[in-house]
């Protein structure tokens, strides 16, 4: 298995990460822009203040929109849903739409 890094360029992820906040934002109905997200904040809590049952509705949607299955079971997930930036990194790397 390939490390996300060497398959997700820094340009790649730089302009993924808006398309997936807004994803996040529109899947969610939240009351954000992209302008109140910070790429490397965090994705719980504080940062956009998701919770578990939102990281479900996430997934489902990632998994729509980009053509592969997140896995509930996947032991990196705590970092793949840090921050939009490393979530854009997974997209970018597990991607097939």
């Amino acid at each position: 298995m390939t490390e996300p890094s060497s398959s997700a360029s820094p340009a790649t992820v730089e302009a993924l990460w808006p398309e997936v906040v807004a994803l996040i934002i529109e899947a969610l109905n939240m009351e954000l822009t992209l302008a109140d997200v910070d790429p490397d904040g965090p994705l719980y809590g504080d940062g956009m203040g998701l919770d578990s049952i939102d990281m479900l509705e996430i997934s489902l949607v990632i998994s729509k929109r980009y053509g592969f299955q997140m896995r509930s079971d996947n032991e990196d997930n705590e970092k793949i849903f840090s921050t939009p930036r490393a979530l854009s990194v997974h997209i970018a790397s597990q991607r097939t739409q």
